[in-house]
């Protein structure tokens, strides 16, 4: 995170954010515990840089979030307009920061957000069970609203390193603080990049510090996400996997949820788990329990959906 000495590049108002967002209305919002903050600028008025979206993120300075979200209309930026040649319905651009300010492709708990945050400034109107079709830098996204929450088509996965996957190998090797040994990973692009390490134990994933990013090798070109998971004993209840999971977004952190991780997370398990293994999965995270659900696409691929909830806590003016 960025503080203000760091954001030195633009000028500070008194309260120590650059001058350049001051005045600028936010919301705050999370799904399960993953939390944002989010500026309507639907003309794109405001080009935000890296170091003031790290100065309104700073958890110590700023507003804090895991991320910034901005809702631009498509047309106003140059990977809205090239999503909007295939999928002109999708009219809103969730333009994503971490909280580092770096910009980021997708986020499956920031998405449902960023829905949840059209709605209630009424720049939008979706009923319960209809859908929403939003564009990202991963691609379009289909929001569809549910009771309590919303689900996100977030597409077909990939893996990273294919050869490995049909070998059924691992493909890299992952090491953090806490871990007696390096161990094996698998990385999965959900649109974003995650590399997934299976643990064996609750103790041993408590015990595994995140606060510094673990060592992942060979690391994704643009780096990764990085999740250790447990899957549950038994695996299967009632039909659905069940794992729980720690992540360290890269440019962020550790995060109390990450929805793309969550995704990718059940992909692994349910790699490992084998030709049996559930279509339905819940994930555990430290800030509660996401959906993730496998289903063919109309593109005929196999797409991942995550579900879950989104909240909007508090909104204000940046001074």
């Amino acid at each position: 995170m960025t503080n203000t000495s760091a954001a030195s590049a633009a000028s500070l108002s008194a309260s120590g954010l650059p001058s350049s967002v001051a005045g600028l209305p936010f919301a705050k919002g999370h799904g399960t515990g993953n939390d944002f903050v989010l500026v309507a600028d639907p003309d794109a008025s405001h080009d935000l840089a890296a170091d003031e979206v790290a100065a309104v993120c700073d958890r110590h300075r700023g507003v804090g979030g895991d991320g910034f979200i901005r809702a631009v209309r498509s047309e106003h930026l140059p990977e809205g307009r090239a999503l909007l040649q295939t999928a002109p319905e999708a009219q809103w651009f969730m333009d994503y920061r971490n909280s580092d300010g770096s910009i980021s492709e997708m986020c499956g708990n920031g998405v449902r957000v960023f829905v949840h945050f059209l709605l209630e400034e009424r720049l939008v109107e979706l009923a319960e069970g209809a859908s929403l079709v939003i564009g990202t830098r991963a691609g379009v996204k289909t929001v569809t609203r549910m009771a309590g929450g919303y689900a996100v088509d977030m597409g077909p996965w990939e893996f990273i390193y294919p050869d490995h996957a049909a070998a059924k190998s691992m493909d890299t090797v992952v090491n953090a603080d806490g871990l007696e040994v390096p161990r094996p990973g698998l990385s999965v692009s959900m649109g974003n990049p995650h590399t997934v390490v299976a643990l064996a134990e609750l103790d041993e994933l408590a015990a595994t510090n995140l606060t510094a990013a673990p060592s992942v090798q060979p690391e994704p070109e643009h780096g990764t996400n990085v999740e250790f998971v447990v899957p549950a004993e038994p695996l299967v209840e009632d039909g659905v996997g069940l794992l729980t999971m720690r992540v360290h977004e890269r440019g962020v952190g550790e995060t109390l949820s990450c929805g793309t991780g969550a995704c990718a997370a059940a992909v692994a398990t349910r790699f490992w788990a084998g030709a049996e293994a559930p279509d339905d999965w819940a994930v555990t995270v430290p800030g509660g329990v996401v959906g993730v659900r496998f289903r063919t696409g109309p593109d005929g691929r196999e797409h991942v959906e995550l579900s879950g909830p989104a909240v909007l806590v508090a909104r204000g003016t940046l001074l």
